[in-house]
């Protein structure tokens, strides 16, 4: 069934928590609706990265098309505002060959600059970026994490607060601009050339710990640590400023155990989901679906794609 506007195709987004099962509802519907799959999951950019970050693998993608997974090298500059242009680029050209796409991811920042646009905010300045760095050398991450709550508590309660490039750039447009970073994100949404349709994967929270944790065990067992051995020398690079790697490099260069290492791997994680979770719950375009059961949740999701294409089609 063609959607009939003047709007070319839709955009199912699937979000959610780390550990929610996202990848596998994507799949899911996009092998029901003979479709392909767009990535919006920052840490998955990097081949090099794939098992830490719970890139899908060939076997867990099921034939499915799956883009923006792996694309990358870590050493390689990359930033939202790329994302956006190639994702746009890509959905312009698939949706000649699909009514319907699929795009799956939990980092908000990156959802919303393919569904809402980049805000038009002020360049770096250099100097107060050497400023930053040198506070960070002297201080350490926490020196940033009190400035930007300072600055602006509201960004602080969203951000990752372990991502230093992400606290630097808050910082800078609050203190460039004289105005707190999320006031200035809440701007007019940009006109797509598509519709889209958001979904939330919602868990009660025991049940998503454990999968935290079974997940964390699963990625050990299956030669995490190699992995991150591998890029240990360039453990400075922005791409593995990220949650496992730090502590595993913590772990490798003699700072922490094995086990204390693990654990503070579980913790961040949680404390991420959580950030997660905050972000997403305040767009109120989200339908959110229980993620207990995945056949029951891609059942419903399904229905109310369907209904949504035949509302359009009528359009």
């Amino acid at each position: 069934m063609a959607l009939q506007t003047n709007k070319q195709g839709l955009l199912v987004v699937i979000s959610g928590p780390t550990a929610s099962g996202k990848t596998s509802m994507a799949v899911k519907l996009a092998k029901h609706f003979h479709t392909e799959v767009i990535s919006a999951d920052s840490r998955q950019f990097y081949r090099e990265i794939s098992l830490g970050t719970a890139a899908p693998t060939l076997e867990e993608m099921q034939g499915v098309p799956h883009h923006f997974v792996g694309h990358l090298s870590i050493a390689g500059e990359y930033n939202m505002s790329k994302f956006e242009e190639e994702v746009l680029d890509l959905l312009k050209f698939k949706f000649q060959q699909h009514d319907v796409m699929i795009m799956v991811g939990g980092s908000g920042l990156y959802l919303d600059a393919v569904c809402k646009g980049i805000d038009q905010l002020p360049d770096p300045d250099p100097k107060l970026r050497v400023s930053l760095i040198e506070k960070f050398n002297n201080e350490g991450i926490e020196g940033l994490r009190l400035w930007l709550k300072e600055l602006d508590p509201d960004y602080y309660k969203v951000v990752d607060t372990n991502n230093r490039m992400r606290l630097m750039r808050g910082i800078e447009v609050c203190v460039q601009t004289g105005l707190p970073y999320s006031l200035q994100r809440l701007h007019t949404a940009q006109i797509r050339p598509f519709h889209i349709l958001k979904f939330g994967i919602d868990l009660p929270r025991e049940m998503l710990i454990e999968r935290i944790q079974q997940r964390t065990d699963k990625m050990l067992q299956t030669g995490w640590i190699d992995e991150v051995k591998a890029v240990f020398p360039y453990r400075h690079l922005n791409a593995l400023n990220t949650v496992g790697y730090k502590e595993l490099f913590a772990y490798l260069a003699g700072e922490w155990s094995l086990e204390q290492a693990v654990e503070k791997i579980k913790t961040n994680t949680r404390r991420y989901a959580k950030r997660q979770m905050t972000w997403l719950r305040r767009d109120i375009e989200v339908h959110w679906i229980d993620g207990r059961d995945v056949e029951e949740a891609a059942i419903s999701m399904i229905q109310l794609i369907e209904v949504k294409r035949s509302f359009l089609a009528k359009d």
